[in-house]
């Protein structure tokens, strides 16, 4: 069964080129709601942690040293079917092979540097989440959206 939320991540990449209000807007237009959401950045040995999945592939270190380049703005987002629905909604890792519409056609320079993370599972959703937000900052964003 699919689940309700996912966690993605605007890259430091369209954080700087100032698509951030872009791209949030395309995420609620498509349905999703923001239940957690903050500004911050990685340094290089958190950048290294979130991804170590990775650190096997060539691309880590440069992978690494790119997302703790600058700021990005991370989010947990809601909606039914989210981590399937979000991926069709960024699009390709590859903006030349992102669909019309995406984010990453709209917004990603290139393969390295393609404006959004998203989860690619609803495991991964939760583990990923979980290494940005707390219960806490969830609990406190819903009783600010509350009142």
């Amino acid at each position: 069964m699919a689940g309700n939320r996912t966690f993605t991540m605007i890259k430091p990449d369209a954080f700087e080129a100032g698509h951030s209000g872009d791209i949030i807007k395309m995420i609620e237009e498509a349905g999703f709601r923001i239940v957690a959401g903050k500004v911050t950045q990685l340094s290089a040995e958190l950048a290294g942690k979130f991804y170590e999945v990775h650190q096997e592939r060539p691309f880590y270190g440069e992978l690494c040293e790119f997302m703790s380049s600058g700021p990005i703005i991370a989010m947990i987002l809601e909606k039914d079917n989210a981590v399937e629905d979000f991926r069709t909604l960024i699009g390709a890792t590859n903006p030349a092979e992102a669909a019309e519409g995406t984010i990453r056609k709209r917004f990603a320079k290139s393969l390295g540097e393609n404006a959004v993370h998203g989860s690619d599972s609803d495991e991964n959703a939760t583990i990923e989440g979980n290494f940005f937000f707390t219960q806490f900052d969830e609990v406190g964003i819903r009783k600010v959206a509350a009142n």
